[in-house]
């Protein structure tokens, strides 16, 4: 049976064959089109375009120098959507995100009337980089925005662009002056993305490539129209009631209250919400189309198990001590959690 036929009767009255095949298509010029550019980082790419289609929003951690800002502008001209850049600083404030009103007069009238001035949050591809390093109030706006596509001000909701993504970047090794994002808030990113150092032959390529004449830009191969089309394709991706149990089963084994996983009892401080099953069926979802498939798999909901709860399992104070990293407590808990 193909992987076309795996659609249910519901699904297939809207999406034809022809339709679906084209749209796959269309994904994999994506990452091509991003793989020119970027050097290595196979799975960060994945997992960007992932969050994407999934309509979800990503955390990324990574040192400096990685290429964290390159990843997204490639992923926007790839796209063809707007893209905006905001450095977060602890004086950055939250109408310096979200916009402000103006005083303005009519030279004719000599009337004064206030108008919203939309700030930086207005765009479709926004890079919050060092999300971390602004005060928890500008971070809560971006935050409220991401959460409700919206931005209220003086009484008034301005709807934001669609499709709105929001890749926010944090630095792990420098934590000086900044301001750690709350747990509740981190549950509002899909995914958290770790960027790691290249491969020697990546470096050396890399190097190469940006000290001659540098890096050409990703070439458009998308537009929103079809990039809104594949998010609604993803959410009419079916999931097999077995799947559903054993996504929710390993998310609920989290918990240590709950849980039958030693590591997880042992080194869980609080486990991860309901959204999180959500969250894990939904990039699991857009994984699955990602590699050509309209069916979710047992992999794919297992490959997408740290990005999805990395930042919503918090460890205590005896895994750190340890030096336990979250990623072992995954694993852990992957091994002992099987599907019925």
């Amino acid at each position: 049976m193909s992987a076309l036929s795996n659609m249910s009767h519901s699904a297939s009255i809207a999406w034809s064959e022809d339709e679906i095949g084209a749209l796959c298509a269309k994904v994999a010029g994506l990452k091509a089109s991003m793989a020119k550019v970027i050097i290595g980082q196979e799975e960060v790419i994945d997992s960007l375009i992932i969050c994407l289609l999934a309509g979800g929003h990503a955390l990324v951690e990574g040192v400096p120098g990685l290429g964290k800002t390159l990843l997204v502008k490639s992923l926007a001209q790839a796209t063809d959507m707007q893209f905006r850049r905001v450095q977060f600083t602890p004086d950055l404030m939250p109408s310096d995100i979200v916009g402000t009103e103006i005083l303005e007069e009519d030279t004719a009238t000599r009337k004064r009337e206030f108008r919203f001035q939309r700030g930086p949050v207005f765009t479709q591809v926004l890079l919050a980089d060092e999300i971390n390093r602004a005060p928890p109030k500008t971070q809560s706006a971006l935050l409220e925005a991401m959460q409700e596509c919206s931005v209220t001000f003086a009484g008034q909701t301005h709807m934001l662009p669609r499709p709105f993504f929001v890749l926010a970047t944090q630095n792990p090794i420098e934590q000086a002056g900044t301001y750690p994002l709350p747990e509740a808030q981190l549950d509002r990113f899909l995914l958290r993305i770790d960027v790691v150092y290249p491969s020697e032959e990546e470096e050396i390529a890399m190097v190469s490539a940006t000290t001659h004449a540098g890096l050409a830009d990703a070439e458009p191969v998308m537009d929103v129209a079809t990039l809104l089309r594949l998010q609604q394709l993803v959410r009419d991706i079916q999931i097999g009631e077995h799947l559903l149990r054993y996504a929710t089963r390993l998310v609920r084994a989290t918990r240590p209250a709950d849980s039958e996983v030693a590591s997880v009892k042992k080194h869980v401080g609080w486990g991860a919400g309901p959204r999180a099953g959500q969250a894990l069926v939904l990039a699991s979802k857009a994984r699955a189309l990602m590699h050509g498939r309209l069916a979710v798999t047992r992999d794919d909901i297992a490959a997408m198990l740290l990005p999805v709860l990395a930042h919503r399992v918090l460890r205590n104070f005896e895994a750190e001590a340890d030096g336990v990293a979250i990623a072992e407590i995954l694993q852990a808990l992957r091994d002992h959690v099987r599907p019925e």
